[in-house]
């Protein structure tokens, strides 16, 4: 079958033939109704943009209000009506709950060293280990295979990576992960999302490194087991929360706004609820702190709360069967009285699933805005299993905010050095191109005298321009590398900011993206809100979109459609 002559030549300046053109493949027909539609839209559109009364009152300041330092803000990763909100439960610990970190992380570092010698045979000389901080952070995996802690982008490529408190040396690195993409289900690693988890990752690293540098073999999968049992076991039979709860002074910030941010929501309509793995006794005791006498309208912290479930054993509260057992929340242990059959105001409840949960409070998916602060026993499970709407707590942030302010000037220059690197790359790449053309028309040597020594002259400037351009590229790589070292060594010596690995999003903050509606750094922060606030998220632009083309104008806000993560 014959098709006719085809043009061998693509022009420039003219449509792919069978593309966009005057009578476009894709959508060519819009009826006469439609178009009268549109032109009364239109209109209607450039009569409401220039209505003077209107603009008089879109433009005219509100009244005063506290201005919100960056760093307390409530960001948005997935639009969300809090009018349509009706039920707001709360985690309590890290959540509700702010821990002072250092405090906590050094209390539970120490009391896991005495537990693996006394229990688990490790020799006494472990016990001079140093707690250190700064080696720390959320969003870490442990290799159990090699021994090494890794810090990943959003891809899963290894950035960062440790042995004992040694970066990896380069080829065992490039051997390692260089062409590999971390999997974190599979068993050899271990991810570390809870600020919990944080001291186990320091005493991975700091028990391989000093027995490997006294001549011991160190069996790292069994290492990294007996600290992650010796920690859980510190948790599980509350030695750590009876000695934070001696103190709890010293171990919880006390937030003054936290009962106002509540009584706010409260007030607003929505009905509240306390939902945390905590048993009875500690969750009692950690509320009292917060939350009793903040207020006059709520003389106890339970008054702030219509459903309270605690020793919810998240996540599997979301995928589980396991029933609401009511407690005794006149007894310190919260004694047992039986398998409950509705849930009540003013009563105390343990274990419980999601679909009990929907069916005894009649709210159900969407109209319920979880806060919690474990990436995969709050959020990501809760998004995976319902359509309950998420908010992650990660209190980190504020530092992280706060720190990037503080080096504005830094930041600015390294930005304008990055771009100027991208510049002086194409234009190294363009000037290859032109003199490679031109050495190729001299090398034939069919050029009249007079071109061929313009042709010279110009492959001599070419040259010049070329030097110099390399010079410079090769000079600002240098200075942009020493100034993003610098800038994120300056927030954290061995991982660099928290949100950030290289150029793109680390693997905890493309966690945060996918799996959390809103995040924060602390629950009180909806004080600055209004319960009936439309949380707005900027819509995700592709490429060419960033690149100037027009659907980009078309919506500038996200949508209110399933998270990112939701169905993988």
């Amino acid at each position: 079958m014959s098709c006719g002559p085809v043009s061998p030549i693509l022009s420039p300046a003219l449509p792919i033939p069978g593309g966009p053109s005057v009578d476009p493949l894709h959508g060519s027909f819009r009826s006469s109704m439609n178009q009268e539609r549109a032109a009364e839209a239109s209109q209607r559109a450039r009569e409401l943009l220039t209505d003077e009364v209107l603009g008089r009152l879109l433009s005219a300041p509100r009244q005063p209000t506290v201005q919100v330092p960056r760093a307390r803000e409530v960001f948005v990763n997935r639009n969300l009506r809090m009018d349509h909100v009706e039920l707001i439960g709360f985690d309590m610990d890290y959540t509700l709950a702010i821990y002072h970190m250092r405090r906590l992380e050094q209390l539970s570092f120490d009391m896991t060293i005495a537990k693996l010698i006394s229990e688990y045979g490790y020799p006494p000389f472990v016990g001079g280990l140093i707690y250190d901080h700064h080696f720390v952070m959320r969003g870490l995996a442990v290799d159990r295979v090699n021994g090494n802690v890794l810090k990943m982008d959003r891809f899963g490529h290894v950035g960062r990576a440790y042995h004992g408190l040694r970066p990896l040396k380069r080829d065992a690195w490039k051997a390692l992960y260089r062409n590999k993409r971390v999997r974190l289900r599979n068993p050899q690693f271990a991810w570390n999302d809870t600020l919990f988890a944080l001291p186990e990752t320091c005493l991975f690293s700091g028990i391989i490194e000093l027995m490997e540098s006294l001549g011991h073999v160190v069996n790292y999968g069994k290492l990294y087991d007996d600290i992650r049992e010796a920690i859980d076991t510190v948790h599980r039979d509350n030695s750590l929360k009876r000695e934070i709860r001696k103190d709890l002074a010293r171990y919880v910030f006390l937030d003054p706004e936290l009962g106002p941010a509540l009584h706010k929501l409260r007030s607003g309509g929505k009905r509240l609820f306390l939902l945390t793995n905590s048993a009875w006794d500690y969750t009692n005791a950690v509320m009292r702190y917060l939350l009793d006498g903040q207020l006059p309208e709520y003389p106890s912290w339970r008054n702030y709360f219509d459903f309270t479930v605690t020793a919810a054993a998240k996540p599997a509260f979301f995928t589980d069967s396991r029933p609401f057992l009511e407690l005794d929340s006149t007894t310190e242990e919260g004694r047992v009285v039986g398998e409950a059959k509705s849930l009540e105001r003013g009563t105390v409840y343990s274990g419980g699933n999601l679909v009990q949960f929907e069916e005894m409070t009649g709210y159900r998916g969407e109209n319920i805005l979880y806060v919690g602060d474990h990436i995969f026993g709050d959020i990501l499970k809760s998004k995976k299993s319902s359509l309950w709407r998420t908010c992650m707590v990660v209190q980190e942030i504020e530092d992280e905010i706060n720190y990037t302010d503080g080096r504005r000037t830094d930041i600015d220059t390294l930005s304008e050095v990055e771009l100027t690197r991208a510049r002086l790359d194409d234009e190294v790449n363009h000037r290859k191109t032109v003199l490679n053309s031109l050495e190729r028309r001299l090398e034939r040597g069919e050029l009249p005298e007079a071109e061929r020594l313009e042709a010279e002259e110009l492959r001599k400037r070419t040259k010049a321009e070329l030097e110099k351009l390399r010079k410079s590229l090769k000079a600002t790589n240098g200075i942009a590398d020493t100034l993003e070292r610098d800038v994120e060594e300056g927030f954290n010596p061995y991982w660099g900011l928290l949100f950030k690995e290289g150029n793109e999003n680390s693997r905890f903050g493309y966690q945060v993206e996918q799996y959390a509606c809103l995040y924060t750094s602390r629950v009180s922060n909806f004080l600055h809100h209004s319960p009936m606030q439309y949380y707005r998220s900027p819509r995700d632009l592709m490429a060419h979109e960033q690149a100037g083309a027009l659907s980009s104008k078309l919506s500038p806000l996200g949508s209110e459609g399933p998270a990112k993560g939701s169905d993988q």
